[in-house]
């Protein structure tokens, strides 16, 4: 089950820069989260301790905002993220698309400070 995040107050503003999304504990271990950041739906997904990747909520596919409840997985040592709705498998860190070159998925880079989750837009 996807649960849209609760923002602070640091993720209101302008939409460049590093955005405080929320602290590091209330992401689960390979599941999605999705977060409404300075206007951008964005999926959120923790795949280690403190490991956390950031891509738009939206399947490049379809237009559906549906990503923070595909299943991760990984190709070799690349973690991916499968579209809920037509499993195409996107590389998290890099947003290539394995199944179909020209579809690609907008990423975010993250960070975890003081225990929190930034993504830069």
């Amino acid at each position: 089950m996807t649960a849209t995040l609760e923002l602070g107050e640091l993720t209101t503003g302008t939409a460049t820069g590093w955005h405080r999304v929320c602290v590091l504990d209330e992401l689960e271990l390979a599941w999605g989260e999705a977060a409404l950041i300075a206007g951008h739906q964005v999926a959120l997904f923790r795949t280690g301790p403190s490991e956390v990747f950031a891509v738009a909520h939206e399947d490049p596919a379809t237009g559906a905002h549906v990503m923070a409840r595909g299943i991760i997985g990984s190709r070799g040592a690349r973690p991916t993220i499968a579209s809920p709705l037509h499993k195409e498998v996107y590389d998290l860190e890099t947003g290539e698309c394995f199944g179909t070159p020209e579809l690609r998925l907008d990423t975010f880079s993250t960070r975890v400070s003081d225990g929190y989750v930034e993504v830069e837009l």
